[in-house]
């Protein structure tokens, strides 16, 4: 079994890749959705999953796993206990601005050598937010790792180099575009018990 394969198991016997019929945030209909918290809230599996970003970032150099709220957290910490480095976690700025900060008395000298890590990568907003928040601590970012890129490879992060440890295509379509609409097929709003 490939390393992808058996992410892809773990995913699904989580339930964190789900498929049916789903209404997302964007407006859009998708025949999959990935549901980071169905993994994230079972440690054993999430362990197994950053074991991922451990082999990838183990020769990096770093000294600190960052990530943003909420997802990332979980993963900084994780992949921060493995390697044996402190976590630092990007939360939204206290001037509720969509920009992030580094709180709760939580220095990074500038230079420190920093592993960003997240969840799913769809736009690439939170990790956008991180990275700038770390430019601004002068920190220097050594790679970028996300448990899944939904966006189809269409997002990167200029000169930080971007590793998935899952790669999916997941189609959207327009609700009047949508082909599982057009079947009858039962929509759901993931988070909710809403329907369509």
């Amino acid at each position: 079994m490939t390393q992808t394969e058996h992410l892809v198991r773990i995913f699904e016997q989580t339930g964190a890749l789900q498929t049916g019929h789903f209404l997302l945030s964007s407006g859009k209909h998708s025949d999959r959705y990935l549901e980071k918290f169905n993994l994230l809230r079972r440690p054993a599996d999430t362990e197994v999953v950053c074991r991922g970003f451990v082999e990838q970032f183990k020769d990096s150099g770093a000294e600190l796993i960052a990530g943003p709220t909420t997802g990332g957290i979980l993963l900084a910490f994780e992949v921060g206990r493995q390697m044996g480095l402190p976590a630092a976690y990007a939360e939204r700025a206290s001037d509720g601005s969509t920009a992030r900060e580094f709180r709760r008395n939580t220095t990074i000298a500038p230079g420190t050598k920093v592993v960003l890590v997240d969840d799913i990568l769809t736009t690439g907003g939170s990790v956008r937010e991180t990275i700038i928040a770390l430019e601004a601590a002068e920190a220097e970012i050594v790679g970028i790792g996300v448990l899944a890129d939904r966006s189809n490879s269409a997002v990167t992060f200029g000169k930080y180099p971007l590793h998935a440890l899952l790669s999916l295509k997941v189609d959207a379509w327009e609700p009047a575009d949508c082909p599982l609409c057009a079947q009858g097929v039962r929509l759901v709003k993931p988070g909710t018990t809403k329907v369509g």
